[in-house]
């Protein structure tokens, strides 16, 4: 019996995991990465760097993506909630600048895997979350490239967070629902949109 369920997503070279959860009255256990059964779902991928994260509710990082050397991507939430997002920015493509979103989440346990030619970013919904990547390639000094994370271009559509876009990626102007302030690095204010050359 299969222990992991792969699904693809509307934009090629996105998938969602989902494991066979085993539970009973001293908790649960599953697979959250079986190589063979990624291969037979046509994964065929290998990870050499694993990265993990701890955010508040209100961050936002990203949207980032390598620029010599892409990344493949598998991420996963182990405690608290986030929106993931990836934004297709492979030359050529039919989809390009389309974005896909899901939820992440410690209770529904889900994965995403993201191919090189994406960027990326996510939003903490949670009071805190912890965030796993494991990376198809490792990270390398000064190769980070960056999109607006509110480029209305793109038009993502980013839960539980309102304002109105003024021109640039800065969270002034920008809350949760709830009040609570968006949280973001420096250099994530400063990327540009799609169509001003922040691309791969």
């Amino acid at each position: 019996m299969a222990q992991i369920k792969v699904t693809k997503c509307p934009i090629d070279g996105l998938y969602i995991i989902e494991p066979t959860v085993h539970g009973d009255a001293r908790g649960f256990f599953f697979e959250a990465y079986n190589e063979r059964e990624m291969a037979e779902a046509g994964l065929d991928m290998h990870f050499v760097q694993d990265n993990q994260s701890m955010s508040k509710k209100g961050v936002l990082r990203g949207l980032h993506f390598q620029k010599k050397f892409p990344q493949g991507k598998l991420v996963r939430t182990l405690s608290g909630r986030v929106f993931d997002v990836a934004v297709d920015i492979r030359h050529g493509s039919k989809t390009f600048g389309k974005w896909f979103g899901i939820e992440l989440s410690s209770d529904n346990k889900k994965q995403f895997y993201i191919s090189p030619g994406f960027a990326h970013g996510f939003i903490v919904l949670s009071d805190t979350a912890e965030f796993l990547y494991k990376t198809t390639d490792y990270w390398h000094p000064n190769d980070e490239g960056g999109l607006a994370w509110n480029d209305p271009t793109i038009g993502i559509e980013w839960p539980e967070i309102v304002g109105t876009y003024t021109g640039s990626a800065s969270h002034i102007g920008y809350t949760m629902k709830d009040g609570t302030a968006l949280i973001m690095a420096e250099k994530d204010e400063k990327w540009n949109g799609l169509s001003n050359g922040n691309k791969e």
